[in-house]
């Protein structure tokens, strides 16, 4: 299968720096801590215009409360008091219901720890919503890097998210088993489905794979292609129009690729993957069954920051408890019946400028300017 070139720094797990942020010190360093973090990764687009999942919380009574307080036998996590400070944590987009379920973990990890907080989880329409949402101080928590990258000024980053003790992931190509694509150069005159447009492991990372395999990208990923179609969706919707027929293949994150892969492709995996990969136990575990033409490098899981212009001391608080959280401990906060695998976060990691660079070039190479 064909394998996506390293770049320089795309392996990296942080360094001594000058770029690195200090895990006891992360609000403290100011714009310029924050300047050498702009570049952090995760499944994203670009800020504008956008709205939010239409003012439901966590399955409470809408803004500013919750009445999901299930940890799940471990850790009570106890109904916030009058007084507690309302937080709003916006999350990826995706099926709010999904996104909820997926982060509660960490919602009652950060209501059970920091006393006197009641956290929101907001699921945008789209990922232009989230950086309006910060910057009109309708949410203190955000988690995407291209947010991040438009205004690394208005962010404060907490770190890194780690899971299965890594804090990387893959963009993936994935095809009909039968078809006669076996890698990126395959694609041309073809029908592929990717994720959001401007997503970095569903869109821009395949496109540059596309790119740098010769086929004329066009204006994609806010237009359209030259050498190939291209239809954009979400994760789960270009995984379904390849079993729908709609697409002969597919490109998406490993989280979500990897349960689709039959486990006789496993030995065949790139070295990164198989070292850094943190779903390899998801492998084989749901259909439709589609065969892996590429992987990318290993890509910065998506970052975790708080708005600036938050002024409270429960921001340094919950700094603090996610940084210093573990799987020990985060299992304590896991709601009834919760499915470990779709766990996001269990830590954070520091993280360094160099390891992001890679992400920044191929942005710039597909034309995307984030702060635009």
């Amino acid at each position: 299968m064909s394998d996506q070139t390293r770049g320089q720094g795309s392996t990296g797990t942080g360094s001594t720096g000058s770029g690195r942020v200090n895990r006891r010190t992360f609000l403290a360093g100011g714009a310029s801590s924050v300047a050498a973090l702009v570049a952090l990764s995760g499944c994203s687009s670009s800020s504008g215009a956008g709205g939010t999942d239409g003012g439901s919380s966590d399955g409470g009574s809408g803004s500013g409360g919750s009445t999901d307080t299930d940890s799940g036998g471990g850790a009570v996590v106890g109904t916030p008091g009058p007084n507690a400070e309302e937080i709003t944590m916006v999350l990826t987009p995706g099926t709010p219901s999904d996104a909820k379920r997926r982060y509660m973990p960490m919602k009652n990890l950060i209501e059970g720890e920091v006393d006197g907080v009641d956290v929101t989880m907001r699921v945008p329409l789209n990922y232009s919503a989230i950086r309006p949402a910060l910057q009109s101080e309708q949410a203190e928590i955000g988690m995407d890097d291209v947010t991040l990258i438009s205004n690394p000024d208005i962010m404060d980053v907490y770190g890194t998210t780690v899971t299965g003790g890594s804090a990387f992931y893959f963009s993936v190509m994935l095809t009909q088993p039968d078809s006669d694509v076996e890698g990126p150069a395959d694609v041309e005159g073809k029908s592929w489905a990717f994720a959001d447009r401007l997503s970095t492991s569903g869109s821009i990372f395949a496109l540059y794979a596309l790119q740098e395999a010769g086929l004329d990208i066009g204006e994609a990923p806010t237009g359209d292609p030259v050498d190939f179609e291209g239809s954009w969706s979400d994760h789960n919707q270009a995984i379904q129009r390849v079993a729908n027929d709609k697409a002969i293949g597919a490109t998406t994150w490993g989280g979500n690729g990897l349960p689709h892969i039959p486990e006789k492709y496993e030995s065949d995996f790139p070295d990164r993957v198989k070292n850094k990969s943190s779903f390899l136990d998801t492998i084989d575990s749901e259909e439709p069954k589609l065969r892996p033409v590429w992987f990318s490098f290993p890509i910065p899981k998506q970052p975790v920051y708080a708005r600036k212009t938050w002024d409270s001391s429960k921001k340094a608080e919950i700094g603090e408890v996610l940084v210093n959280s573990d799987k020990d401990l985060i299992e304590q906060y896991y709601p009834s019946d919760y499915n470990e695998e779709d766990l996001p976060f269990t830590t954070l990691q520091d993280t360094d400028m160099e390891t992001y660079q890679p992400v920044i070039k191929r942005m710039n190479a597909v034309g995307i300017d984030p702060a635009a």
